[in-house]
């Protein structure tokens, strides 16, 4: 019989009056439910966390970072179990999904690692005007409060501690909403934190129906930050319901690589394919459309079509590099998308076919601007090639997006790259290789519909926290 998960609230484990069903996006097996949480469930966890709240930023960065050292060494042990559970529920392939869990204790090690070297500063007020030579100001950060830790699909597990760790290592206490598909696997990543012995209250879970508590959670005038990512139209909602609360939103993207007639192609092709194409494309920062020269655009799609060919398509646990995509809503999504472009006169270099959530991949050469798959972002795997005739066009097309999370540029002229990197519209620009999150302590960020806020893990402590200036005259 499957299971029944709990939440976590107030240091027990309970159950709702209500729950929901989870079944693998997959082939449909029913792998639990969970608790479909109520208003005034919610209203328990926020008041618990509340209280939790004194205790827990009194305690040192290094007691609080004793805890997320423990939580880290569980999830490596439990990396297998864990992953297990999450490549059923996201369709993720098996190794893919341990991965996740095995990266996301390394980055839960290095927020505890990060949180001991905090330090504030003394500032002398002579530095400014003769008069305030006397003034000295003793500034230090403090954490916000309670955290809302809303985490996506795609990494329910990594997403969630990048989130919940600078939090809790900063002396905030937290709220973790999983997605609803990925909801098993953020209950087992909250096991982890509850084995690692945190106090009651300082870190509890939410799970329900978005119809009923979705905008309650995030309106509640108990919290006091809002750290989301996932889509970017909740996440507009989000920031207009945060009102003056500050926040934190990892939104979507339709990141641009960029090729010049100087490049590496068979390099570029890999590193196209590898970043547009894995985990079936449903990743904030894959590559969504290539903007290639002319004179080079032949080469680099035969070297790209190549590559797709030989991705393996199937079930996650095979392993497959192209599995299905998380529901049918989105299929059939990416399927418009498709058929937009086949009847624009797209060339379709690799064949598009569907079986239910199951996508082949499909390279697009010869997409024009009227197209929707030139601005609208797939989250599937589907690749589309846009021909440019100079360094400009290509920047110009890059920028029209509404959306600036990341870019690569692919050339051997790294003065021109440089260059090139400035004129984007991005947060991040990579130089020869494909979009991607990593490294994990370096700032992670979009600019227009794709974001707001800095992340990685200093820069995620550092939001989380406010800074106070104590100032006081000396004789």
């Amino acid at each position: 019989m499957p299971k029944q998960y709990k939440n976590y609230v107030n240091g027990e484990w309970k159950l709702s009056d209500n729950e929901i069903t989870i079944y693998a996006p997959a082939d449909g097996e029913e792998l639990g439910s969970v608790p479909a949480m109520s208003q005034e469930e919610v209203d328990a966890v926020y008041a618990s966390s509340k209280a939790a709240l004194p205790a827990w930023r009194a305690l040192s960065y290094v007691e609080r970072a004793s805890y997320l050292h423990k939580v880290a060494d569980i999830l490596v042990r439990d990396a297998e179990k864990i992953g297990a559970v999450l490549s059923k529920e996201v369709a993720k392939g098996y190794k893919a999904a341990v991965s996740e869990v095995v990266r996301t204790a390394d980055i839960v090690r290095f927020a505890a690692e990060e949180g001991v070297r905090m330090q504030g500063e003394v500032l002398e007020g002579g530095s400014f005007e003769a008069a305030s030579k006397k003034k000295i100001a003793v500034v230090r950060r403090e954490p916000v409060g309670l955290v809302l830790a809303i985490s996506p699909f795609n990494y329910p597990v990594n997403l969630a501690a990048s989130k919940i760790a600078p939090a809790l290592i900063a002396g905030n206490v937290v709220a973790f909403k999983p997605p609803t598909q990925g909801s098993i696997s953020g209950l087992l990543l909250a096991e982890v934190f509850v084995e690692a012995g945190l106090p009651a209250g300082v870190f509890n879970t939410i799970t329900g129906r978005g119809s009923v508590i979705g905008d309650y959670i995030v309106e509640h005038e108990a919290v006091n930050f809002i750290n989301f990512t996932g889509s970017t139209p909740v996440g507009e909602r989000i920031g207009k319901m945060a009102g003056m609360r500050p926040i934190m939103l990892e939104l979507g993207g339709k990141d641009s690589a960029i090729v010049l007639e100087d490049a590496d192609l068979e390099k570029a092709a890999k590193d196209i394919v590898a970043g547009g194409l894995s985990y079936s494309g449903q990743r904030c920062t894959a590559v969504k459309r290539v903007l290639v020269v002319d004179s080079v655009a032949d080469e680099l799609v035969g070297l790209v079509k190549k590559n797709i060919e030989a991705l393996s398509v199937g079930m996650p646990e095979e392993d497959a590099d192209i599995t299905p995509v998380i529901d049918d809503n989105s299929a059939d999504y990416i399927e418009g998308l498709v058929k937009d472009a086949q009847e624009k006169g797209a060339t379709e270099v690799t064949p598009f076919k569907r079986d239910g959530k199951l996508l082949t991949p499909t390279l697009f050469d010869n997409v024009t601007t009227d197209m929707r798959l030139a601005w609208e972002e797939p989250f599937g795997p589907v690749l589309p090639i846009i021909r440019v005739s100079s360094v400009e066009e290509a920047i110009e097309i890059s920028n029209k997006s509404e959306y600036g999370l990341q870019a690569s540029v692919f050339t051997n002229d790294f003065p021109l790259a440089f260059s090139i990197a400035e004129k984007l519209e991005v947060g991040t620009v990579h130089i020869n290789n494909k979009t991607q999150r990593g490294t994990d302590n370096f700032p992670f960020l979009g600019a227009k519909k794709s974001g707001a806020g800095t992340q990685g893990v200093k820069y995620s402590i550092e939001a989380m926290t406010t800074v106070k200036s104590v100032v006081f005259d000396i004789k």
